[in-house]
């Protein structure tokens, strides 16, 4: 078994990977940038629960004394949760945070270049980044969509986020030859909501299919991951013109006060939750945990394929 040397596994990930076990990578920028404590500690412990009550092993990463840690101790998950001042690490900041020895919360994109330096195939998240609202002025395009292009990992999420310009981010993904598959749909979510009125690529509907299309794509050695948008379920789903104007505001708001960069995100969040009343955090949380259990069963199902085939 090589493992990269860059990366510190879990005694837990370390047998999984020994004995051939299926695994679910899980982000951390969610915890320390994305929810506000203790829910952000909460909904870390219930997602690791969840993911064993599924048939799988939990691989949270994250960037921790020098190294990518692939699995996280109660401690550490407590660390990065309540630590003030977690770097937020995307590719680019990796071999900074590294050489610096920092405390960082991997993003969807260094979660995926984690993950597959593990060995990992399936990944969960809430919702992907993507091509921001006013790109033409910005160039704003989140790292997530370039590491998609040539990262084999599936990622199970709740569409994009809605903050964003998801027309554009769905024609990036065409583009780099990444398929966006609807999980029990042919809608392309908007995270808050079920429906963006886009439409995805193709629809599946059980573990087994997803499982099987993951096996044929990179038998024929395209090097990309897979999108499976995966909807907020129906009862935790916000009214589309609540979320609409709660975005507009946030938007604004941020121009407002020149909020740029990986400091967008984590501001519009934090915005869309004060201006709900909590309720958009509610609706994070459950679909955060829809996608985790909707990824276990497709990392036993894909594990079990390749185990079949030795």
């Amino acid at each position: 078994m090589n493992i990269h040397p860059s990366l510190s596994l879990s005694p837990e990930i370390h047998d999984a990977l020994e004995h051939k076990l299926p695994m679910v990578a899980l982000e951390s920028t969610i915890i320390s940038h994305g929810m506000p404590f203790p829910q952000n500690l909460e909904m870390a412990r219930d997602v690791e629960a969840l993911v064993r009550q599924h048939g799988a092993v939990p691989a949270t990463i994250a960037v921790m004394d020098g190294s990518v840690r692939v699995g996280l101790s109660a401690a550490q998950l407590e660390r990065l949760a309540g630590e003030p001042g977690v770097l937020k690490v995307s590719r680019r900041d990796l071999g900074y945070a590294l050489s610096k020895k920092l405390t960082g919360a991997t993003t969807v994109a260094a979660t995926l270049l984690g993950a597959h330096r593990a060995g990992i195939a399936v990944f969960a998240t809430g919702g992907l980044g993507g091509v921001h609202r006013g790109v033409e002025r910005t160039l704003d395009i989140s790292a997530d969509l370039p590491e998609l292009a040539h990262t084999p990992v599936a990622v199970v999420c709740a569409g994009a986020k809605s903050i964003l310009d998801l027309p554009r981010t769905l024609e990036y993904l065409e583009t780099a030859g990444v398929p966006v598959m609807g999980f029990q749909t042919q809608d392309f979510p908007a995270f808050y909501t079920r429906s963006s009125g886009l439409k995805v690529a193709y629809r599946l509907d059980t573990p087994e299919e997803v499982a099987a299309l993951l096996r044929e794509h990179w038998k024929m050695g395209l090097e990309s991951g897979v999108v499976l948008a995966n909807p907020v379920p129906l009862e935790h789903a916000m009214p589309e013109a609540e979320i609409a104007s709660a975005i507009e505001s946030a938007l604004e708001q941020a121009d407002a006060q020149g909020i740029a960069g990986k400091d967008i995100t984590p501001f519009l969040l934090g915005f869309i939750v004060q201006a709900t009343g909590g309720r958009s955090l509610e609706t994070n949380i459950a679909l955060v945990k829809n996608n985790t259990r909707v990824a276990a069963r497709v990392a036993v199902a894909y594990r079990g394929l390749l185990n079949l085939e030795g």
